[in-house]
Order: C-alpha cells, then sequence, then structure tokens
C-alpha cells in the first residue's frame, strides 16, 4: 500500500472513530412552563331539611355528591415549537405550525429518568397510595381508579408505550364516562421510570371538547394527601409530536 492510500486510510478509520465518539442526540419529554393557572373548586351543596310532627317516624333516603380529597384536576391548552438547537440553545432552525399529537407528564418527582421509561408496576401504585395515605380500598385509590389497561400506542421520547399494556383511564366528556376502548379521548396512562417515581401522562387530543363542553388540549387527574398540610408539588413536562 502507497504511503498516500496509507494516510488516506488512517483518515478514513479516524473520521469513523471521532462520529462514533460524538454525543448522540437524545429525544425526551422536556419541562413545561406554565403560562396561565386558574384554579377552582365546587361549593358544597346547601342542607335539606324536613319538618315532621312530634310523634311521627320518618325514613329517609339520603343521597350526595362528595367531593373528593384525595384526587385535583389539571386541564387546559398547550402551545410549542420544534426547533432544532445545540447543547448552549443557539437555534439554526425553527418550525412553526400546528402539531397533532403528544403528551403532558406530571409527577411529584422533578427529576425524572426517561430513558428507563416504562409501565407502572402494582408494587409502585400501592407505594405511592400508601405515601400519600390512601387506603388501598377506598373506591378513589390509585390502584382502583387506574384498574384497566385499555389506551392507545404512543412514544415517551423514543420508548415505545405499546396500546393496552399499561394501567389507564379516559377522563370524562361534557360530565359522562367514556366507553373503555382505545379510541377513547383524553386518556390517562400511568408509567414510572427504573427508581420507581410515578409518572401521570395525559395523551393530547387537540381542540377536544372536554369534560366541561369547552375545547381542551388534555385532561388529567393526580393524587393527593387529604391530611397533608401543604398540598404536593407536581411537576410538569411536554413533548408533541
Amino acid at each position: 500500500m502507497s504511503r498516500s492510500a496509507s494516510s488516506g486510510f488512517l483518515f478514513a478509520l479516524l473520521l469513523i472513530v471521532a462520529l462514533f465518539a460524538l454525543p448522540l442526540a437524545s429525544a425526551a419529554p422536556t419541562g413545561a412552563t406554565i403560562t396561565y393557572n386558574s384554579t377552582e373548586t365546587v361549593t358544597p351543596a346547601a342542607a335539606a331539611s324536613s319538618t315532621t310532627a312530634g310523634g311521627s317516624f320518618t325514613t329517609l333516603v339520603l343521597n350526595a355528591t362528595t367531593q373528593t380529597p384525595r384526587w385535583k384536576a389539571y386541564v387546559g391548552n398547550v402551545t410549542g415549537t420544534f426547533t432544532l438547537q445545540n447543547a448552549q440553545n443557539y437555534t439554526i432552525y425553527d418550525w412553526q405550525g400546528s402539531y397533532t399529537a403528544g403528551e403532558v407528564y406530571a409527577s411529584r418527582n422533578s427529576s425524572i429518568d426517561w430513558s428507563t421509561i416504562g409501565c407502572v408496576q402494582s408494587s409502585s401504585v400501592t407505594a405511592e397510595d400508601t405515601a400519600l395515605n390512601i387506603s388501598e380500598s377506598s373506591v378513589d385509590s390509585i390502584n382502583k381508579t387506574f384498574n384497566l389497561t385499555v389506551h392507545r400506542g404512543f412514544y415517551v421520547g423514543t420508548t415505545r408505550i405499546a396500546n393496552s399494556t399499561c394501567r389507564a383511564i379516559a377522563t370524562y366528556l361534557n360530565s359522562t364516562a367514556q366507553s373503555s376502548s382505545e379510541g377513547a379521548k383524553f386518556q390517562e396512562v400511568l408509567l414510572q421510570d427504573s427508581s420507581d417515581k410515578l409518572v401521570f401522562t395525559a395523551l393530547l387530543d387537540p381542540a377536544t371538547l372536554g369534560f366541561n363542553n369547552k375545547p381542551y388540549d388534555f385532561q388529567m387527574i393526580v393524587p393527593e394527601d387529604e391530611y397533608a398540610s401543604t398540598p404536593h408539588t407536581y411537576y410538569f413536562w411536554l413533548e408533541l409530536g
């Protein structure tokens, strides 16, 4: 082999090694910025009354709708931009326009290992119920709320979450429960990372009429400790598709 050919071969080999040494671009959800926050709750109904004569015996059938203290809801719309940036956040190009899919992620943990994300395990659900002082026997425990595995497939970064493999629910439309199906709107899927950190995942349905018949991009519910002196903080990430 000639010296020039040998030098060319060595240069090509070094170039290949250098290319493989470059850090790989990682696709992962990004922290979301909250630009609007309006919080409300229901006003308890006034007391009913009954007036009966002395010496009478009255049988009552009472009914009430009680606001659960173990869950809180987040609904809303999302905006975002597709961009191509380097590690210092310098942008070479942006893509403006609408999106057709994506997810909103919420967790009590501020740091999630997105490279190990997957379906939640039953032991992690039990641990979260316990951490939030929720009895698993309660009808509104996490375990009994996320008790089905029906949802459409989606990606978290580069990790594929196959359809109907994780615990999931579908929140209501126009105050009415939806039938359990992979085509339901406003699905919420329960995930975790390798450190057993739970991630509540709302699948986006852009401009869809939601629980109060108004258009939203997402709806989700997350659990809370009814006995905590200070409500838990939830951290939000957004991924557009």
